[in-house]
């Protein structure tokens, strides 16, 4: 047949938009580049950007417009990006690179090659020789390498460019944590070394990765592979899709066809074996290259190669110019060991005659071929015609709309008066082609942007085009699409959306030799009339799709289609058109069936069963005639009956399975049943009716095998566990992309088992699933909370929010990251603002914690205060009230100086309480300058009218006031930044920088260390800061970098630290005037550098350092010094004991010497140390203890911390009797109880008899009897006795502190207060005694400044318990002591800093963060609580005041809130949390509510959202010795301390209703709706009760927060249902909406409401004869339906019940039958349908309503198809005489039938009255 002639659609001239852009830019190009410019337009999917929103053909492309040095990046009329390079642009292309195979923009240039991505990050890649084009590959760029004759000019990659350096700098730190430093060893190297050499002599270099260099690629040549170094094979083309390149030898006239594969060397191979999983980043594989193909004879490369699709087979095409043809090669692809093989198929090699060639989409838009997508061929031959081919088979001819002509003349008539030929336009060259859409030149010099797809076409006509295209063999199809495409049937005429529909009937038609085509457009004859006319309008045809009621006479105008006579083309058909005709109706029938599952196309359900009604009649298949018949029984009208039987197959029936599956199982169905195109792989068309069949296979008994379950329906199942069938299902669901608007449009019955798996695992699905499956239970919490975890990862596509949307609709909002409105927590803190400054004189003033008030605060404390208290309490930025008398006289004065100066300490300790209360609560803006609040010390007269009064310098040293306490009010400020989230920059922090050094920003920068932000600066940044020689920033910028690195051993950072302590120097070196200050911060720093490496050189040193002598400096800064070098040398060895590399014998025995024990001292090796030896505090042989003591101790604790080392224990004992009292300091008493208890960690009891057991008998005996008679005491030294009491006391609350910091254990805070109260007592009597335990009378024998200290480090402790906590209790007594203090005129500066942080701990991080007890949280909380507070604001002498900030490093984010997932604010929610069995307690469960804080990840086993009021949730956890997750860390369960919940419907929230009153719904329901009962008179006196409508939507948006149930609540409630008289269905829908709320299933709406509908419309048919009713589909949809409704009280369905209510469901199977019994006529009907399959044939409406009922009646009761009952009734007869009833064999041979119709077959066939009337 001759191809067919199609009009192209022309779009409009073309002209690069780069050329408007460049215009609108105002850069017009220079003189040498005006004329020269190149573009490409591409596809958008090639950077998977493509918007499937614009339907617009030219937003579907893109372009680069390339000219000189710049790119124009362009969609449609839209600029997307611009670029701008250095020097001219050579090449540019799309090529996808790395691991995540991301679009790259790569630009070759002359020396380098840029490389951008998608979101405009850059990368540039120096090329040390000339690159002359570059290409993309699948998996890399290939460029090509020109031939250079100098081979000594090359330089190495390694150092050809500075840029190449910071490209590897940025490459190793990409790659830090993956790749260890031991993995790159020698041999690695060499070759690494030697892949430089060899890609400098390949002609061909891939560059896989952008962070990588080039490598050389190889060639296969009889199984070896040698470097490619054949400069003469020029490569002209390459596939971005499949692994391929083309290349043309000039010398040898030889095109070459290659394929590109992975190689693997013997050394990479060996390499990977012994050191288990290796990096690709170091063993890269090699790519080779291996000849398929060859050709000779062209002696110039062809002009154009690409790749296309014959036969679903990809063809590579080469448009050779000289021979003007195009040459075709087709591939084939081998599967060998899960790789993919590419070679030349020798069968499949064609050429045609071209100038010019492209490849484009037309046929199969929507099909690939593998990796491709389906490509024909746009040719233009050299007469200037264009042809589309598919394949080597020439489908059309195209040609240019005649108005073309005609416009481009009207246009300029001056051409058109000299050129008679102007109307004549001649195609001369297409390019540029974009899947459907090419560029063609004319002979006007004119280029037109043309679509070879016209108007959108009919979905149902492209979903059968694709269905026969996958389901013919290649012969038929062929045949099938010469036909199509074909002279005949093609028109150009309009382009009206229904004509491919009418086309492609007439196709089938036209095969069946008789057609009679009914165009919409028909010439009027003379007979017609007005009646007519009007029937055969276009208005009526449209008008008549959505209203059934008014029907045409003739029913043949509303197809299109007219019957044929199959009896006059008998005989005549050629036997391929016979097979084509029965293979189509095979596939037909396939979409026909998979149209079922589609509620919204019944119409084209009812077009398509039009034409295969024709098909079937003219194949004489009577069974399938039938089977459409009985789905639109008024095609029987039109289509008539079958004559001739060729064929008795029975039709595949979908509904037939499903019911079959219901019933019986699935491992019992009949596979016939189902069309072959569902079992089919890759079948997109069906894909419909392939999920439901395999969801359906899964719930009930099948399993997959691989893609495919056993059963042979491919099947996708997404990833998790399952322990049931109906899990199994959902998983199926989820992993076939089936979500709850496709579940929606399936019809009611089959949608019901697959609600009923839903329904049945929403309670407790199982942790491990994706989040589109916890979409499809409703479970949008759990949903919500996997994507927030997976979000950041690439890999994870199934978890992206649009995926979750697509899953979710109708009945869930957009899924976005909850986000706490803006309003609430701004309303919140401007409430607190105004209680806060009620007695405040500037309520402007920003105080450093107004951010605090949040929602997390706002619901953890309700309308409590305490949070405006604590605000109140540490504020330090107003004056401080000072009572004084109205009248001042001179001593007034003094004595307001010296409450102010009192008071001015207790300000200036402010800020680090602040700084723990704020911690990590705000996130900074980088456009803003950091504002740090101001430290004011003034104070206020409330009696002088609020008078400001300031310090008196002449009095005080103000300035002592001044620098730390501002460094501590800059730290504070710093800490309010949360880590990492704010990204703070470099450039910030230098942003910030002042212009003179200062204390504050020296605060800052320790600050902004503490939460690991310092890490952003360089080497200079830190240089520049340490030459200022300011020594607050030096020691902040230390600190800082130390916290920021911690455990790193970052060699520059240490080199840093190590600059300032000139004990490291060499002795030749000259000594530095460096403070004992800085020296000592540094020393710490060095230990957090080196947190936990055991570093045996570093450790030696701090060794040495606990014990130098002074050099010059302060000798009253020696101590500090000593315990500065403690805590380094106990963090460096940190738990490792006896571990800890080097001798440990020799460190522990100098630590014991620096003791002052005796016994060791024998056993110490002479020192032999090369640095310093001379500069060890021994003053003969002796060691100044007192010096050396604290930081010894401090070194052994950390060292041994947790070991339970018995013999370290020993060695730190405690005096036991009274000389051994005299000898050791009360204080290092504290010190070693300390020791000795983190020794031995596990032995910490929170209990009495614990503390009382740390007590030796001499001290316990002696402070027992103080109050006894003294005289037998005159020898003790009662002082000793008691000094040490209070010091062992004190030191084992502060073990217990850190045994149980952030706990919140209630023993422990009971005993720890108790101790508090104790000496608070003993201090001042001020509360009644707890008991009778505690000695009296110790403070006649020890100084209140002991006594003092004691109980604030106990305070303190107390507060580490219960960090985080707020509790009532600690706080009321925190304030106490604060107003204590202050009032009694003890207001010493280092207590008032215990207060102040003890305050801050209670409530750390506004309440959302507690302390760890990790070894390293450990060590930096001992460094926090080090027992000697500072005596002033200058006192850095024992212990630096800027330690007491490196509790930062010691606390974790274990906060947790529940956020409703609907609403998207915070809700309190009951917790179930179980711990892991310990040493202390048993495996314990516990309740708590949140927000509240979590116990430690080491204990931690199960969190689980209890409660009746919301859906249950269930964290399993494996404690594990580790941190607690980071912020944004992905493996996080609780996502940053976030578990989204679901409101279950009918109970409110515990905000909106505490105690549950309010949530008694099925009263407040009842009341509400008013809901009727079965008495007559209150169903009278309620038909005329209107609906509070208000009331009704108030109480369902109250229950639920499902948008659908909203809506029909409103409709329900709407005035006009008042006015109706249907109150029926008005009380059903409510009925139903009261179901839907209570069982909390939104679903059910749907259901119900489509059950019932559908039974009034077929009770309607049975009273009106108009009815609307034109289809029996509803029938095996409301069996399905009774089908799981037995399935489910069978069992074979587990559930507690069925989703839809039994009685229900069987109600209106009776209802069924009795609508089917009440008609008259149907007996007539059946007896006249089995006996001669005649069917009422008439046009009046009676007729047709029995027509419906008898198709009813017929599925109902699965009646088979006549000639089946004949051949049945045949069996029975010719085998036995029947004298009685039939009925038991006919119910052999019709197993599927029900009774009540074998019933009536018996009575039709074998009954002796119907016998002699036939």
């Amino acid at each position: 047949m001759s191809p067919g002639v199609r009009q192209l659609t022309v779009l409009g001239k073309f002209k690069p938009f780069g050329l408007i852009a460049e215009a609108t830019d105002d850069k017009p190009p220079e003189d040498n580049f005006a004329d020269s410019y190149q573009y490409i337009l591409f596809d958008p999917e090639l950077t998977g950007e493509r918007d499937d929103a614009d339907r617009n053909v030219r937003q579907r492309e893109h372009e680069l417009f390339i000219r000189d040095n710049r790119i124009i990046w362009t969609s449609g009329s839209r600029v997307l990006k611009r670029f701008t390079l250095p020097s001219s642009i050579i090449k540019a292309c799309w090529s996808h690179l790395g691991r995540e195979g991301e679009a790259f923009l790569c630009v070759l240039q002359i020396a380098c090659l840029t490389l951008y991505n998608t979101s405009g990050e850059v990368v540039s890649v120096p090329l040390p020789r000339t690159v002359v084009s570059i290409w993309p590959l699948p998996f890399g760029l290939l460029l090509q390498q020109a031939a250079e004759m100098n081979p000594s000019s090359y330089v190495p990659f390694a150092s050809a460019s500075p840029t190449l350096a910071s490209r590897e700098m940025l490459r190793q730190r990409k790659e830090v944590g993956n790749i260890s430093p031991q993995n790159f060893h020698s041999p690695v190297a060499r070759e690494l070394n030697s892949n430089k050499d060899m890609s400098y002599t390949s002609s061909h270099l891939i560059l896989r990765d952008p962070l990588e260099e080039p490598g050389a690629t190889y060639l296969e040549e009889r199984g070896k592979f040698n470097i490619m170094k054949d400069y003469d094979e020029r490569t002209i083309w390459t596939s971005d899709r499949l692994p391929l390149m083309t290349s043309y030898n000039k010398g040898k006239m030889q095109h070459s066809v290659w394929a590109a594969e992975f190689i693997e060397s013997n050394l990479e191979a060996s390499a990977s074996c012994a050191s288990g999983v290796v990096s690709d980043a170091v063993f890269p594989k090699r790519i080779s290259f291996r000849r398929i193909w060859q050709a000779k004879g062209a002696k110039k490369a062809a002009s154009k190669v690409f790749l296309a699709t014959d036969d679903a087979v990809p063809v590579i095409c080469f448009l050779i110019l000289e021979q003007k043809k195009l040459l075709s090669v087709g591939l084939q692809t081998i599967e060998i060991n899960n790789e993919i093989l590419f070679d030349v198929k020798p069968d499949i090699s064609w050429s045609v005659s071209a100038i010019a060639a492209a490849p484009v989409v037309v046929t199969r838009s929507q099909v690939k071929t593998g990796l491709l997508p389906h490509l024909d061929i746009i040719v233009l031959s050299p007469e200037n015609d264009l042809f589309l081919y598919s394949g080597k088979q020439c489908l059309c001819r195209y040609v240019l709309p005649s108005w073309l002509g005609e416009s481009l003349v009207s246009g300029d008539r001056e051409s058109a008066k000299t050129d008679s030929g102007s109307w004549d336009l001649k195609i001369t060259g297409l390019s540029d082609a974009v899947l459907g859409c090419i560029n063609l030149s004319v002979n006007h010099s004119q280029i037109f942007r043309c679509a070879l797809t016209g108007d959108p076409s009919s979905s149902l006509a492209n979903d059968c085009i694709a269905a026969i295209a996958e389901g013919l063999p290649s012969d038929l199809y062929s045949l099938f699409l010469s036909i199509l495409w074909g002279d005949g049937y093609s028109d150009q005429k309009g382009s009206n959306i229904h004509f491919p529909w009418e086309a492609l009937c007439n196709v089938f038609l036209g095969i069946c030799q008789k057609p009679t085509v009914v165009h919409l457009k028909q010439p009027k004859t003379s007979s017609e009339s007005s009646w007519e006319f009007l029937l055969s309008s276009k208005f009526h045809k449209t008008y008549s799709r959505f209203h059934r009621g008014i029907t045409s006479i003739n029913p043949l105008d509303l197809e299109g289609i007219a019957p044929f006579d199959s009896q006059t083309v008998s005989g005549e058909i050629p036997g391929n058109s016979l097979k084509l005709m029965a293979q189509s109706l095979d596939c037909l029938h396939a979409v026909y069936e998979s149209l079922k599952m589609d509620n919204l196309r019944k119409q084209d359900l009812h077009q398509l069963a039009v034409l295969l009604c024709n098909i079937a009649k003219f194949l004489g298949e009577k069974c399938y005639l039938d089977h459409y018949i009985r789905d639109f029984p008024r095609l029987s009208i039109v289509i008539g009956t079958c004559t001739t039987l060729s064929s008795s197959r029975k039709p595949p029936n979908l509904f037939r399975w499903l019911e079959n599956c219901l019933r019986r199982g699935c491992l019992s169905t009949n596979l016939d049943d189902l069309p072959d195109l569902i079992r089919k792989d890759g079948c997109s068309i069906v894909s419909r009716a392939r999920k439901i069949v395999s969801f359906y296979s899964v719930l009930f008994g099948d399993k997959p095998v691989g893609q495919k379950l056993s059963s042979g329906v491919p099947c996708n199942v997404a990833p998790g566990s399952y322990s049931s069938n109906e899990e199994l299902a959902i998983l199926a669901m989820a992993g076939e992309r089936f979500g709850l608007h496709q579940l929606d449009l399936l019809p009611s019955g089959v949608s019901l088992p697959l609600r009923h798996a839903l329904d049945s695992c929403r309670e407790s699905p199982p942790a491990d699933w994706p989040a589109i499956a916890y979409v499809l239970l409703g479970r949008e919490d759990m949903a919500l909370s996997v994507f927030s975890n997976l979000s950041s990862s690439k890999e994870f596509e199934m978890q992206s929010n649009t995926n979750l949307i697509s899953m979710s609709i109708p009945y869930m909002l957009h899924l976005h990251p909850v986000i706490v409105p803006s309003s609430l927590s701004e309303s919140i803190g401007l409430e607190n603002n105004k209680i806060e400054d009620t007695n405040s004189v500037d309520g402007s003033v920003v105080d450093g914690m107004e951010h605090i008030f949040n929602s997390y605060t706002q619901l953890r404390y309700g309308r409590d205060l305490r949070l405006n208290e604590v605000r109140r309490l540490l504020c330090s930025a107003r004056p401080v009230v000072i009572q004084t008398s109205a009248n001042p006289t001179i001593s007034d004065q003094e004595q307001q100086q010296d409450q102010l100066w009192r008071i001015a300490q207790r300000t200036a300790v402010l800020p680090l309480g602040r700084g723990a209360f704020t911690l990590s609560t705000i996130h900074t803006l980088l456009t803003e300058a950091f504002t740090v609040p101001k430290l004011v010390l003034a104070g206020r007269l409330p009696a002088q009218q609020n008078a400001i009064v300031n310090l008196d310098p002449n009095i005080r040293n103000i300035q002592e006031l001044k620098t730390w306490p501002e460094f501590h009010n800059a730290v504070a400020a710093g800490l309010r930044l949360a880590p990492l989230q704010g990204k703070v920059s470099r450039t910030w922090i230098k942003y910030n920088k002042p212009g003179e050094p200062n204390a504050v920003h020296a605060g800052l920068l320790f600050g902004l260390g503490l939460q690991g932000y310092l890490h952003v600066l360089n080497l200079t940044d830190i240089y520049q800061y340490f030459t200022q020689d300011h020594e607050s920033t030096t020691v902040g910028l230390m600190l800082g970098l130390a916290a920021s690195y911690r455990r790193t051993m970052q060699p520059d950072i240490a080199k840093a630290l190590f600059f300032h302590v000139p004990a490291r120097y060499q002795a030749s070196y000259a000594e530095f005037e460096i403070p004992t200050l800085l020296q000592s911060a540094a020393l710490v720093s060095v230990g957090i550098l080196f947190e936990g490496s055991a570093h045996l050189q570093t450790m030696q040193f701090l060794l040495g350092e606990i014990g130098r002598r002074s050099a010059g400096d302060n000798v009253l800064e020696r101590e500090g010094y000593a315990v500065s070098a403690g805590f380094s040398l106990g963090l460096v060895a940190l738990g490792r004991g006896d571990d800890a590399l080097g001798s440990v014998d020799t460190f522990v025995n100098r630590l014991l010497q620096y003791l002052g024990a005796k016994e060791e001292r024998s056993l110490l090796a002479p020192s032999n140390e090369d640095h310093r030896s001379a500069a060890q505090i021994i003053d003969g042989n002796t060691s100044n203890v007192d010096i050396t003591a604290p930081g010894a101790i401090i070194a052994l604790a950390l060292m041994y911390l947790k070991t339970e080392s018995e013999v370290i224990f020993s060695k730190l004992s405690i005096p036991q009797t009274h000389y051994d009292l005299k000898c050791v300091r009360p204080d290092f008493i504290m010190l070693r109880v300390i020791a000795r208890n983190l020794i031995m960690w596990s032995r910490i009891r929170p209990t009495c008899d614990w503390i009382q057991s740390q007590i030796p008998e001499v001290v316990k005996n002696g402070v027992s009897h103080l109050q006894d008679d003294m005289d037998d005491m005159y020898e003790v030294d009662v002082e000793a006795l008691v000094q040490a009491y209070v010091n062992i006391v004190a030191g084992a609350c502060i073990s217990l502190g850190m045994r149980f910091a952030g706990t919140r254990d209630g023993n422990a805070r009971d005993l720890l207060n108790n101790y508090a109260l104790y000496l608070l007592n003993e201090i001042k009597p001020v509360s009644a005694t707890p008991g009778n335990a505690f000695p009296r009378g110790i403070s006649k024998y020890v100084d209140r400044g002991t006594l003092e200290m004691c109980l604030y480090l106990i305070i303190l402790s107390l507060s580490v318990v219960m960090a985080g906590s707020g509790d009532l209790e600690v706080f009321r007594f925190l304030r106490f002591l604060r107003s204590r203090n202050s009032a009694d005129g003890h207001a010493n500066y280092g207590t008032q800093m215990a207060v102040s942080l003890a305050t801050g701990f209670l409530f750390l991080g506004g309440g959302m963060r507690t302390f760890s007890t990790n070894n390293g949280s450990l060590a930096m909380l001992l460094i926090t609580l080090y027992p000697r507070l500072p005596s002033g604001p200058n006192d850095n002498r024992c212990h630096l005041q800027a330690f007491r900030h490196l509790y930062v490093l010691a606390t974790e984010a274990r906060w947790l809130q529940t956020i409703d997932v609907d609403s998207g604010l915070p809700v309190y929610a009951p917790l179930e949390v179980t711990v892991k069995e310990t040493e202390l307690y048993s495996e314990t469960k516990f309740c708590e509510v949140t927000p509240c804080i979590l116990p430690e990840r080491a204990i931690l086993k199960r969190i689980c959202v209890c409660g009746p009021r919301y859906w249950p949730q269930q964290v399993e956890l494996v404690p594990e010795e580790k941190h607690w997750w980071n912020v944004g860390d992905k493996n996080d369960p609780f996502n940053s301390g976030v578990i989204y919940v679901k409101r279950k419907v009918g109970a409110c929230s515990y905000v909106d209703d505490p105690v549950g009153c309010q949530s008694l719904l099925s009263r407040a329901m009842h009341k509400v709706f008013g809901l009727r009962t079965l008495d007559e008179s209150n169903m009278l006196a309620n038909s005329h009760r209107e609906l509070d409508s208000d009331s009704v939507d108030h109480l369902v948006s109250t229950f639920s927060s499902d948008p659908s149930l909203i809506a029909f609540a409103q409709l329900c409630c709407d005035k006009s249902w008042n006015d109706r008289s249907d109150s029926d269905f008005k009380e059903f829908c409510l009925q139903v909406l009261f179901d839907c709320i209570s069982k909390d299933r939104p679903a059910l709406l749907q259901v119900y409401l489509s059950l019932y509908t559908t039974f009034g419309s077929m009770a309607d048919l049975l009273v009106k004869s108009d009815s609307n009713v034109c289809d029996s589909l509803s029938i095996s949809s409301l069996k399905v339906a009774l089908a799981y409704n037995e399935a489910v009280s069978s069992g074979r369905l587990a559930s507690s019940g069925g989703f839809v209510q039994s009685i229900f469901l069987a109600s209106l199977g009776k209802r069924c039958e009795e609508i089917l019994n009440r008609s008259t006529e149907l007996k007539i009907n059946l007896r006249n349908y089995l006996t001669s399959e005649a069917r009422p044939y008439d046009y009046n409406s009676k007729l047709q309503k029995d027509l419906t009922i008898l198709s009813w009646y017929l599925k109902w009761f699965s009646v088979p198809s006549p000639s089946i009952i004949k051949a049945a009734v045949e069996k029975i007869k010719s085998k036995s005489k029947i004298s009685t009833s039939a009925i038991p064999l006919l119910r052999l041979l019709l197993p599927s039938t029900h009774i009540s119709a074998i019933s009536e077959i018996d009575r039709v066939f074998f009954s002796s009255n119907e016998t002699t009337d036939l």
